[in-house]
């Protein structure tokens, strides 16, 4: 959670400067590149190595990280700097996430029991803009246990209509009716 928390917070400081810079989606990419240079196994292990003195660990960031926003650089270093390389995949999806939500995007999370035909997605995705009055971006999968109907999940909001959960409240109903 404190991690998380930690993340956000630098996410939203680069989301102002890249706000302020007209670098929305660039430097989202520049954050998840440097979230997938800082997770790679022997790049973390060199920079959490304690013997190793910062201004080495940021040369060896440097090799890595050519052609970034200098701005971008920065962060990467500052958080090499303070010990904090690892929050770097958070930050990337904190940034992504208020990025989204800076333009009016939201995420629907849908699942159901067979797959959905392209103009069913489509159809999906229009009634779930009208509904949220924002632009959706659809991520399906596939669920057999559902039985029939679908799960929808926006951010913490959670519709379901799953078969699955039709027939267990049809089976509370009837325990009820017994007891």
């Amino acid at each position: 959670m404190i991690r998380k928390a930690a993340a956000k917070r630098y996410a939203e400081a680069v989301l102002q400067l890249a706000k302020e810079k007209g670098r929305l989606e660039e430097w989202a990419e520049q954050l998840d590149f440097i979230a997938r240079v800082l997770g790679h196994p022997e790049v973390a292990e060199a920079l959490d190595n304690a013997r190793l003195p910062v201004a080495q660990k940021l040369r060896i960031l440097e090799e890595y990280l050519v052609g970034l926003d200098p701005l971008v650089l920065n962060l990467a270093k500052l958080l090499v700097a303070r010990g904090r390389a690892h929050l770097a995949g958070d930050i990337a999806e904190a940034y992504r996430e208020l990025a989204d939500e800076e333009r009016g995007i939201v995420h629907a999370h849908v699942t159901t029991a067979v797959p959905l035909s392209e103009e069913e997605k489509q159809a999906l995705v229009r009634r779930l803009e009208e509904a949220t009055g924002r632009k959706v971006v659809l991520h399906d999968q596939v669920d057999e246990g559902i039985i029939g109907g679908m799960v929808i999940r926006i951010g913490d909001r959670l519709i379901d209509g799953s078969t699955r959960s039709q027939l267990m409240a049809l089976r509370r109903q009837l325990e009820e009716a017994r007891a």
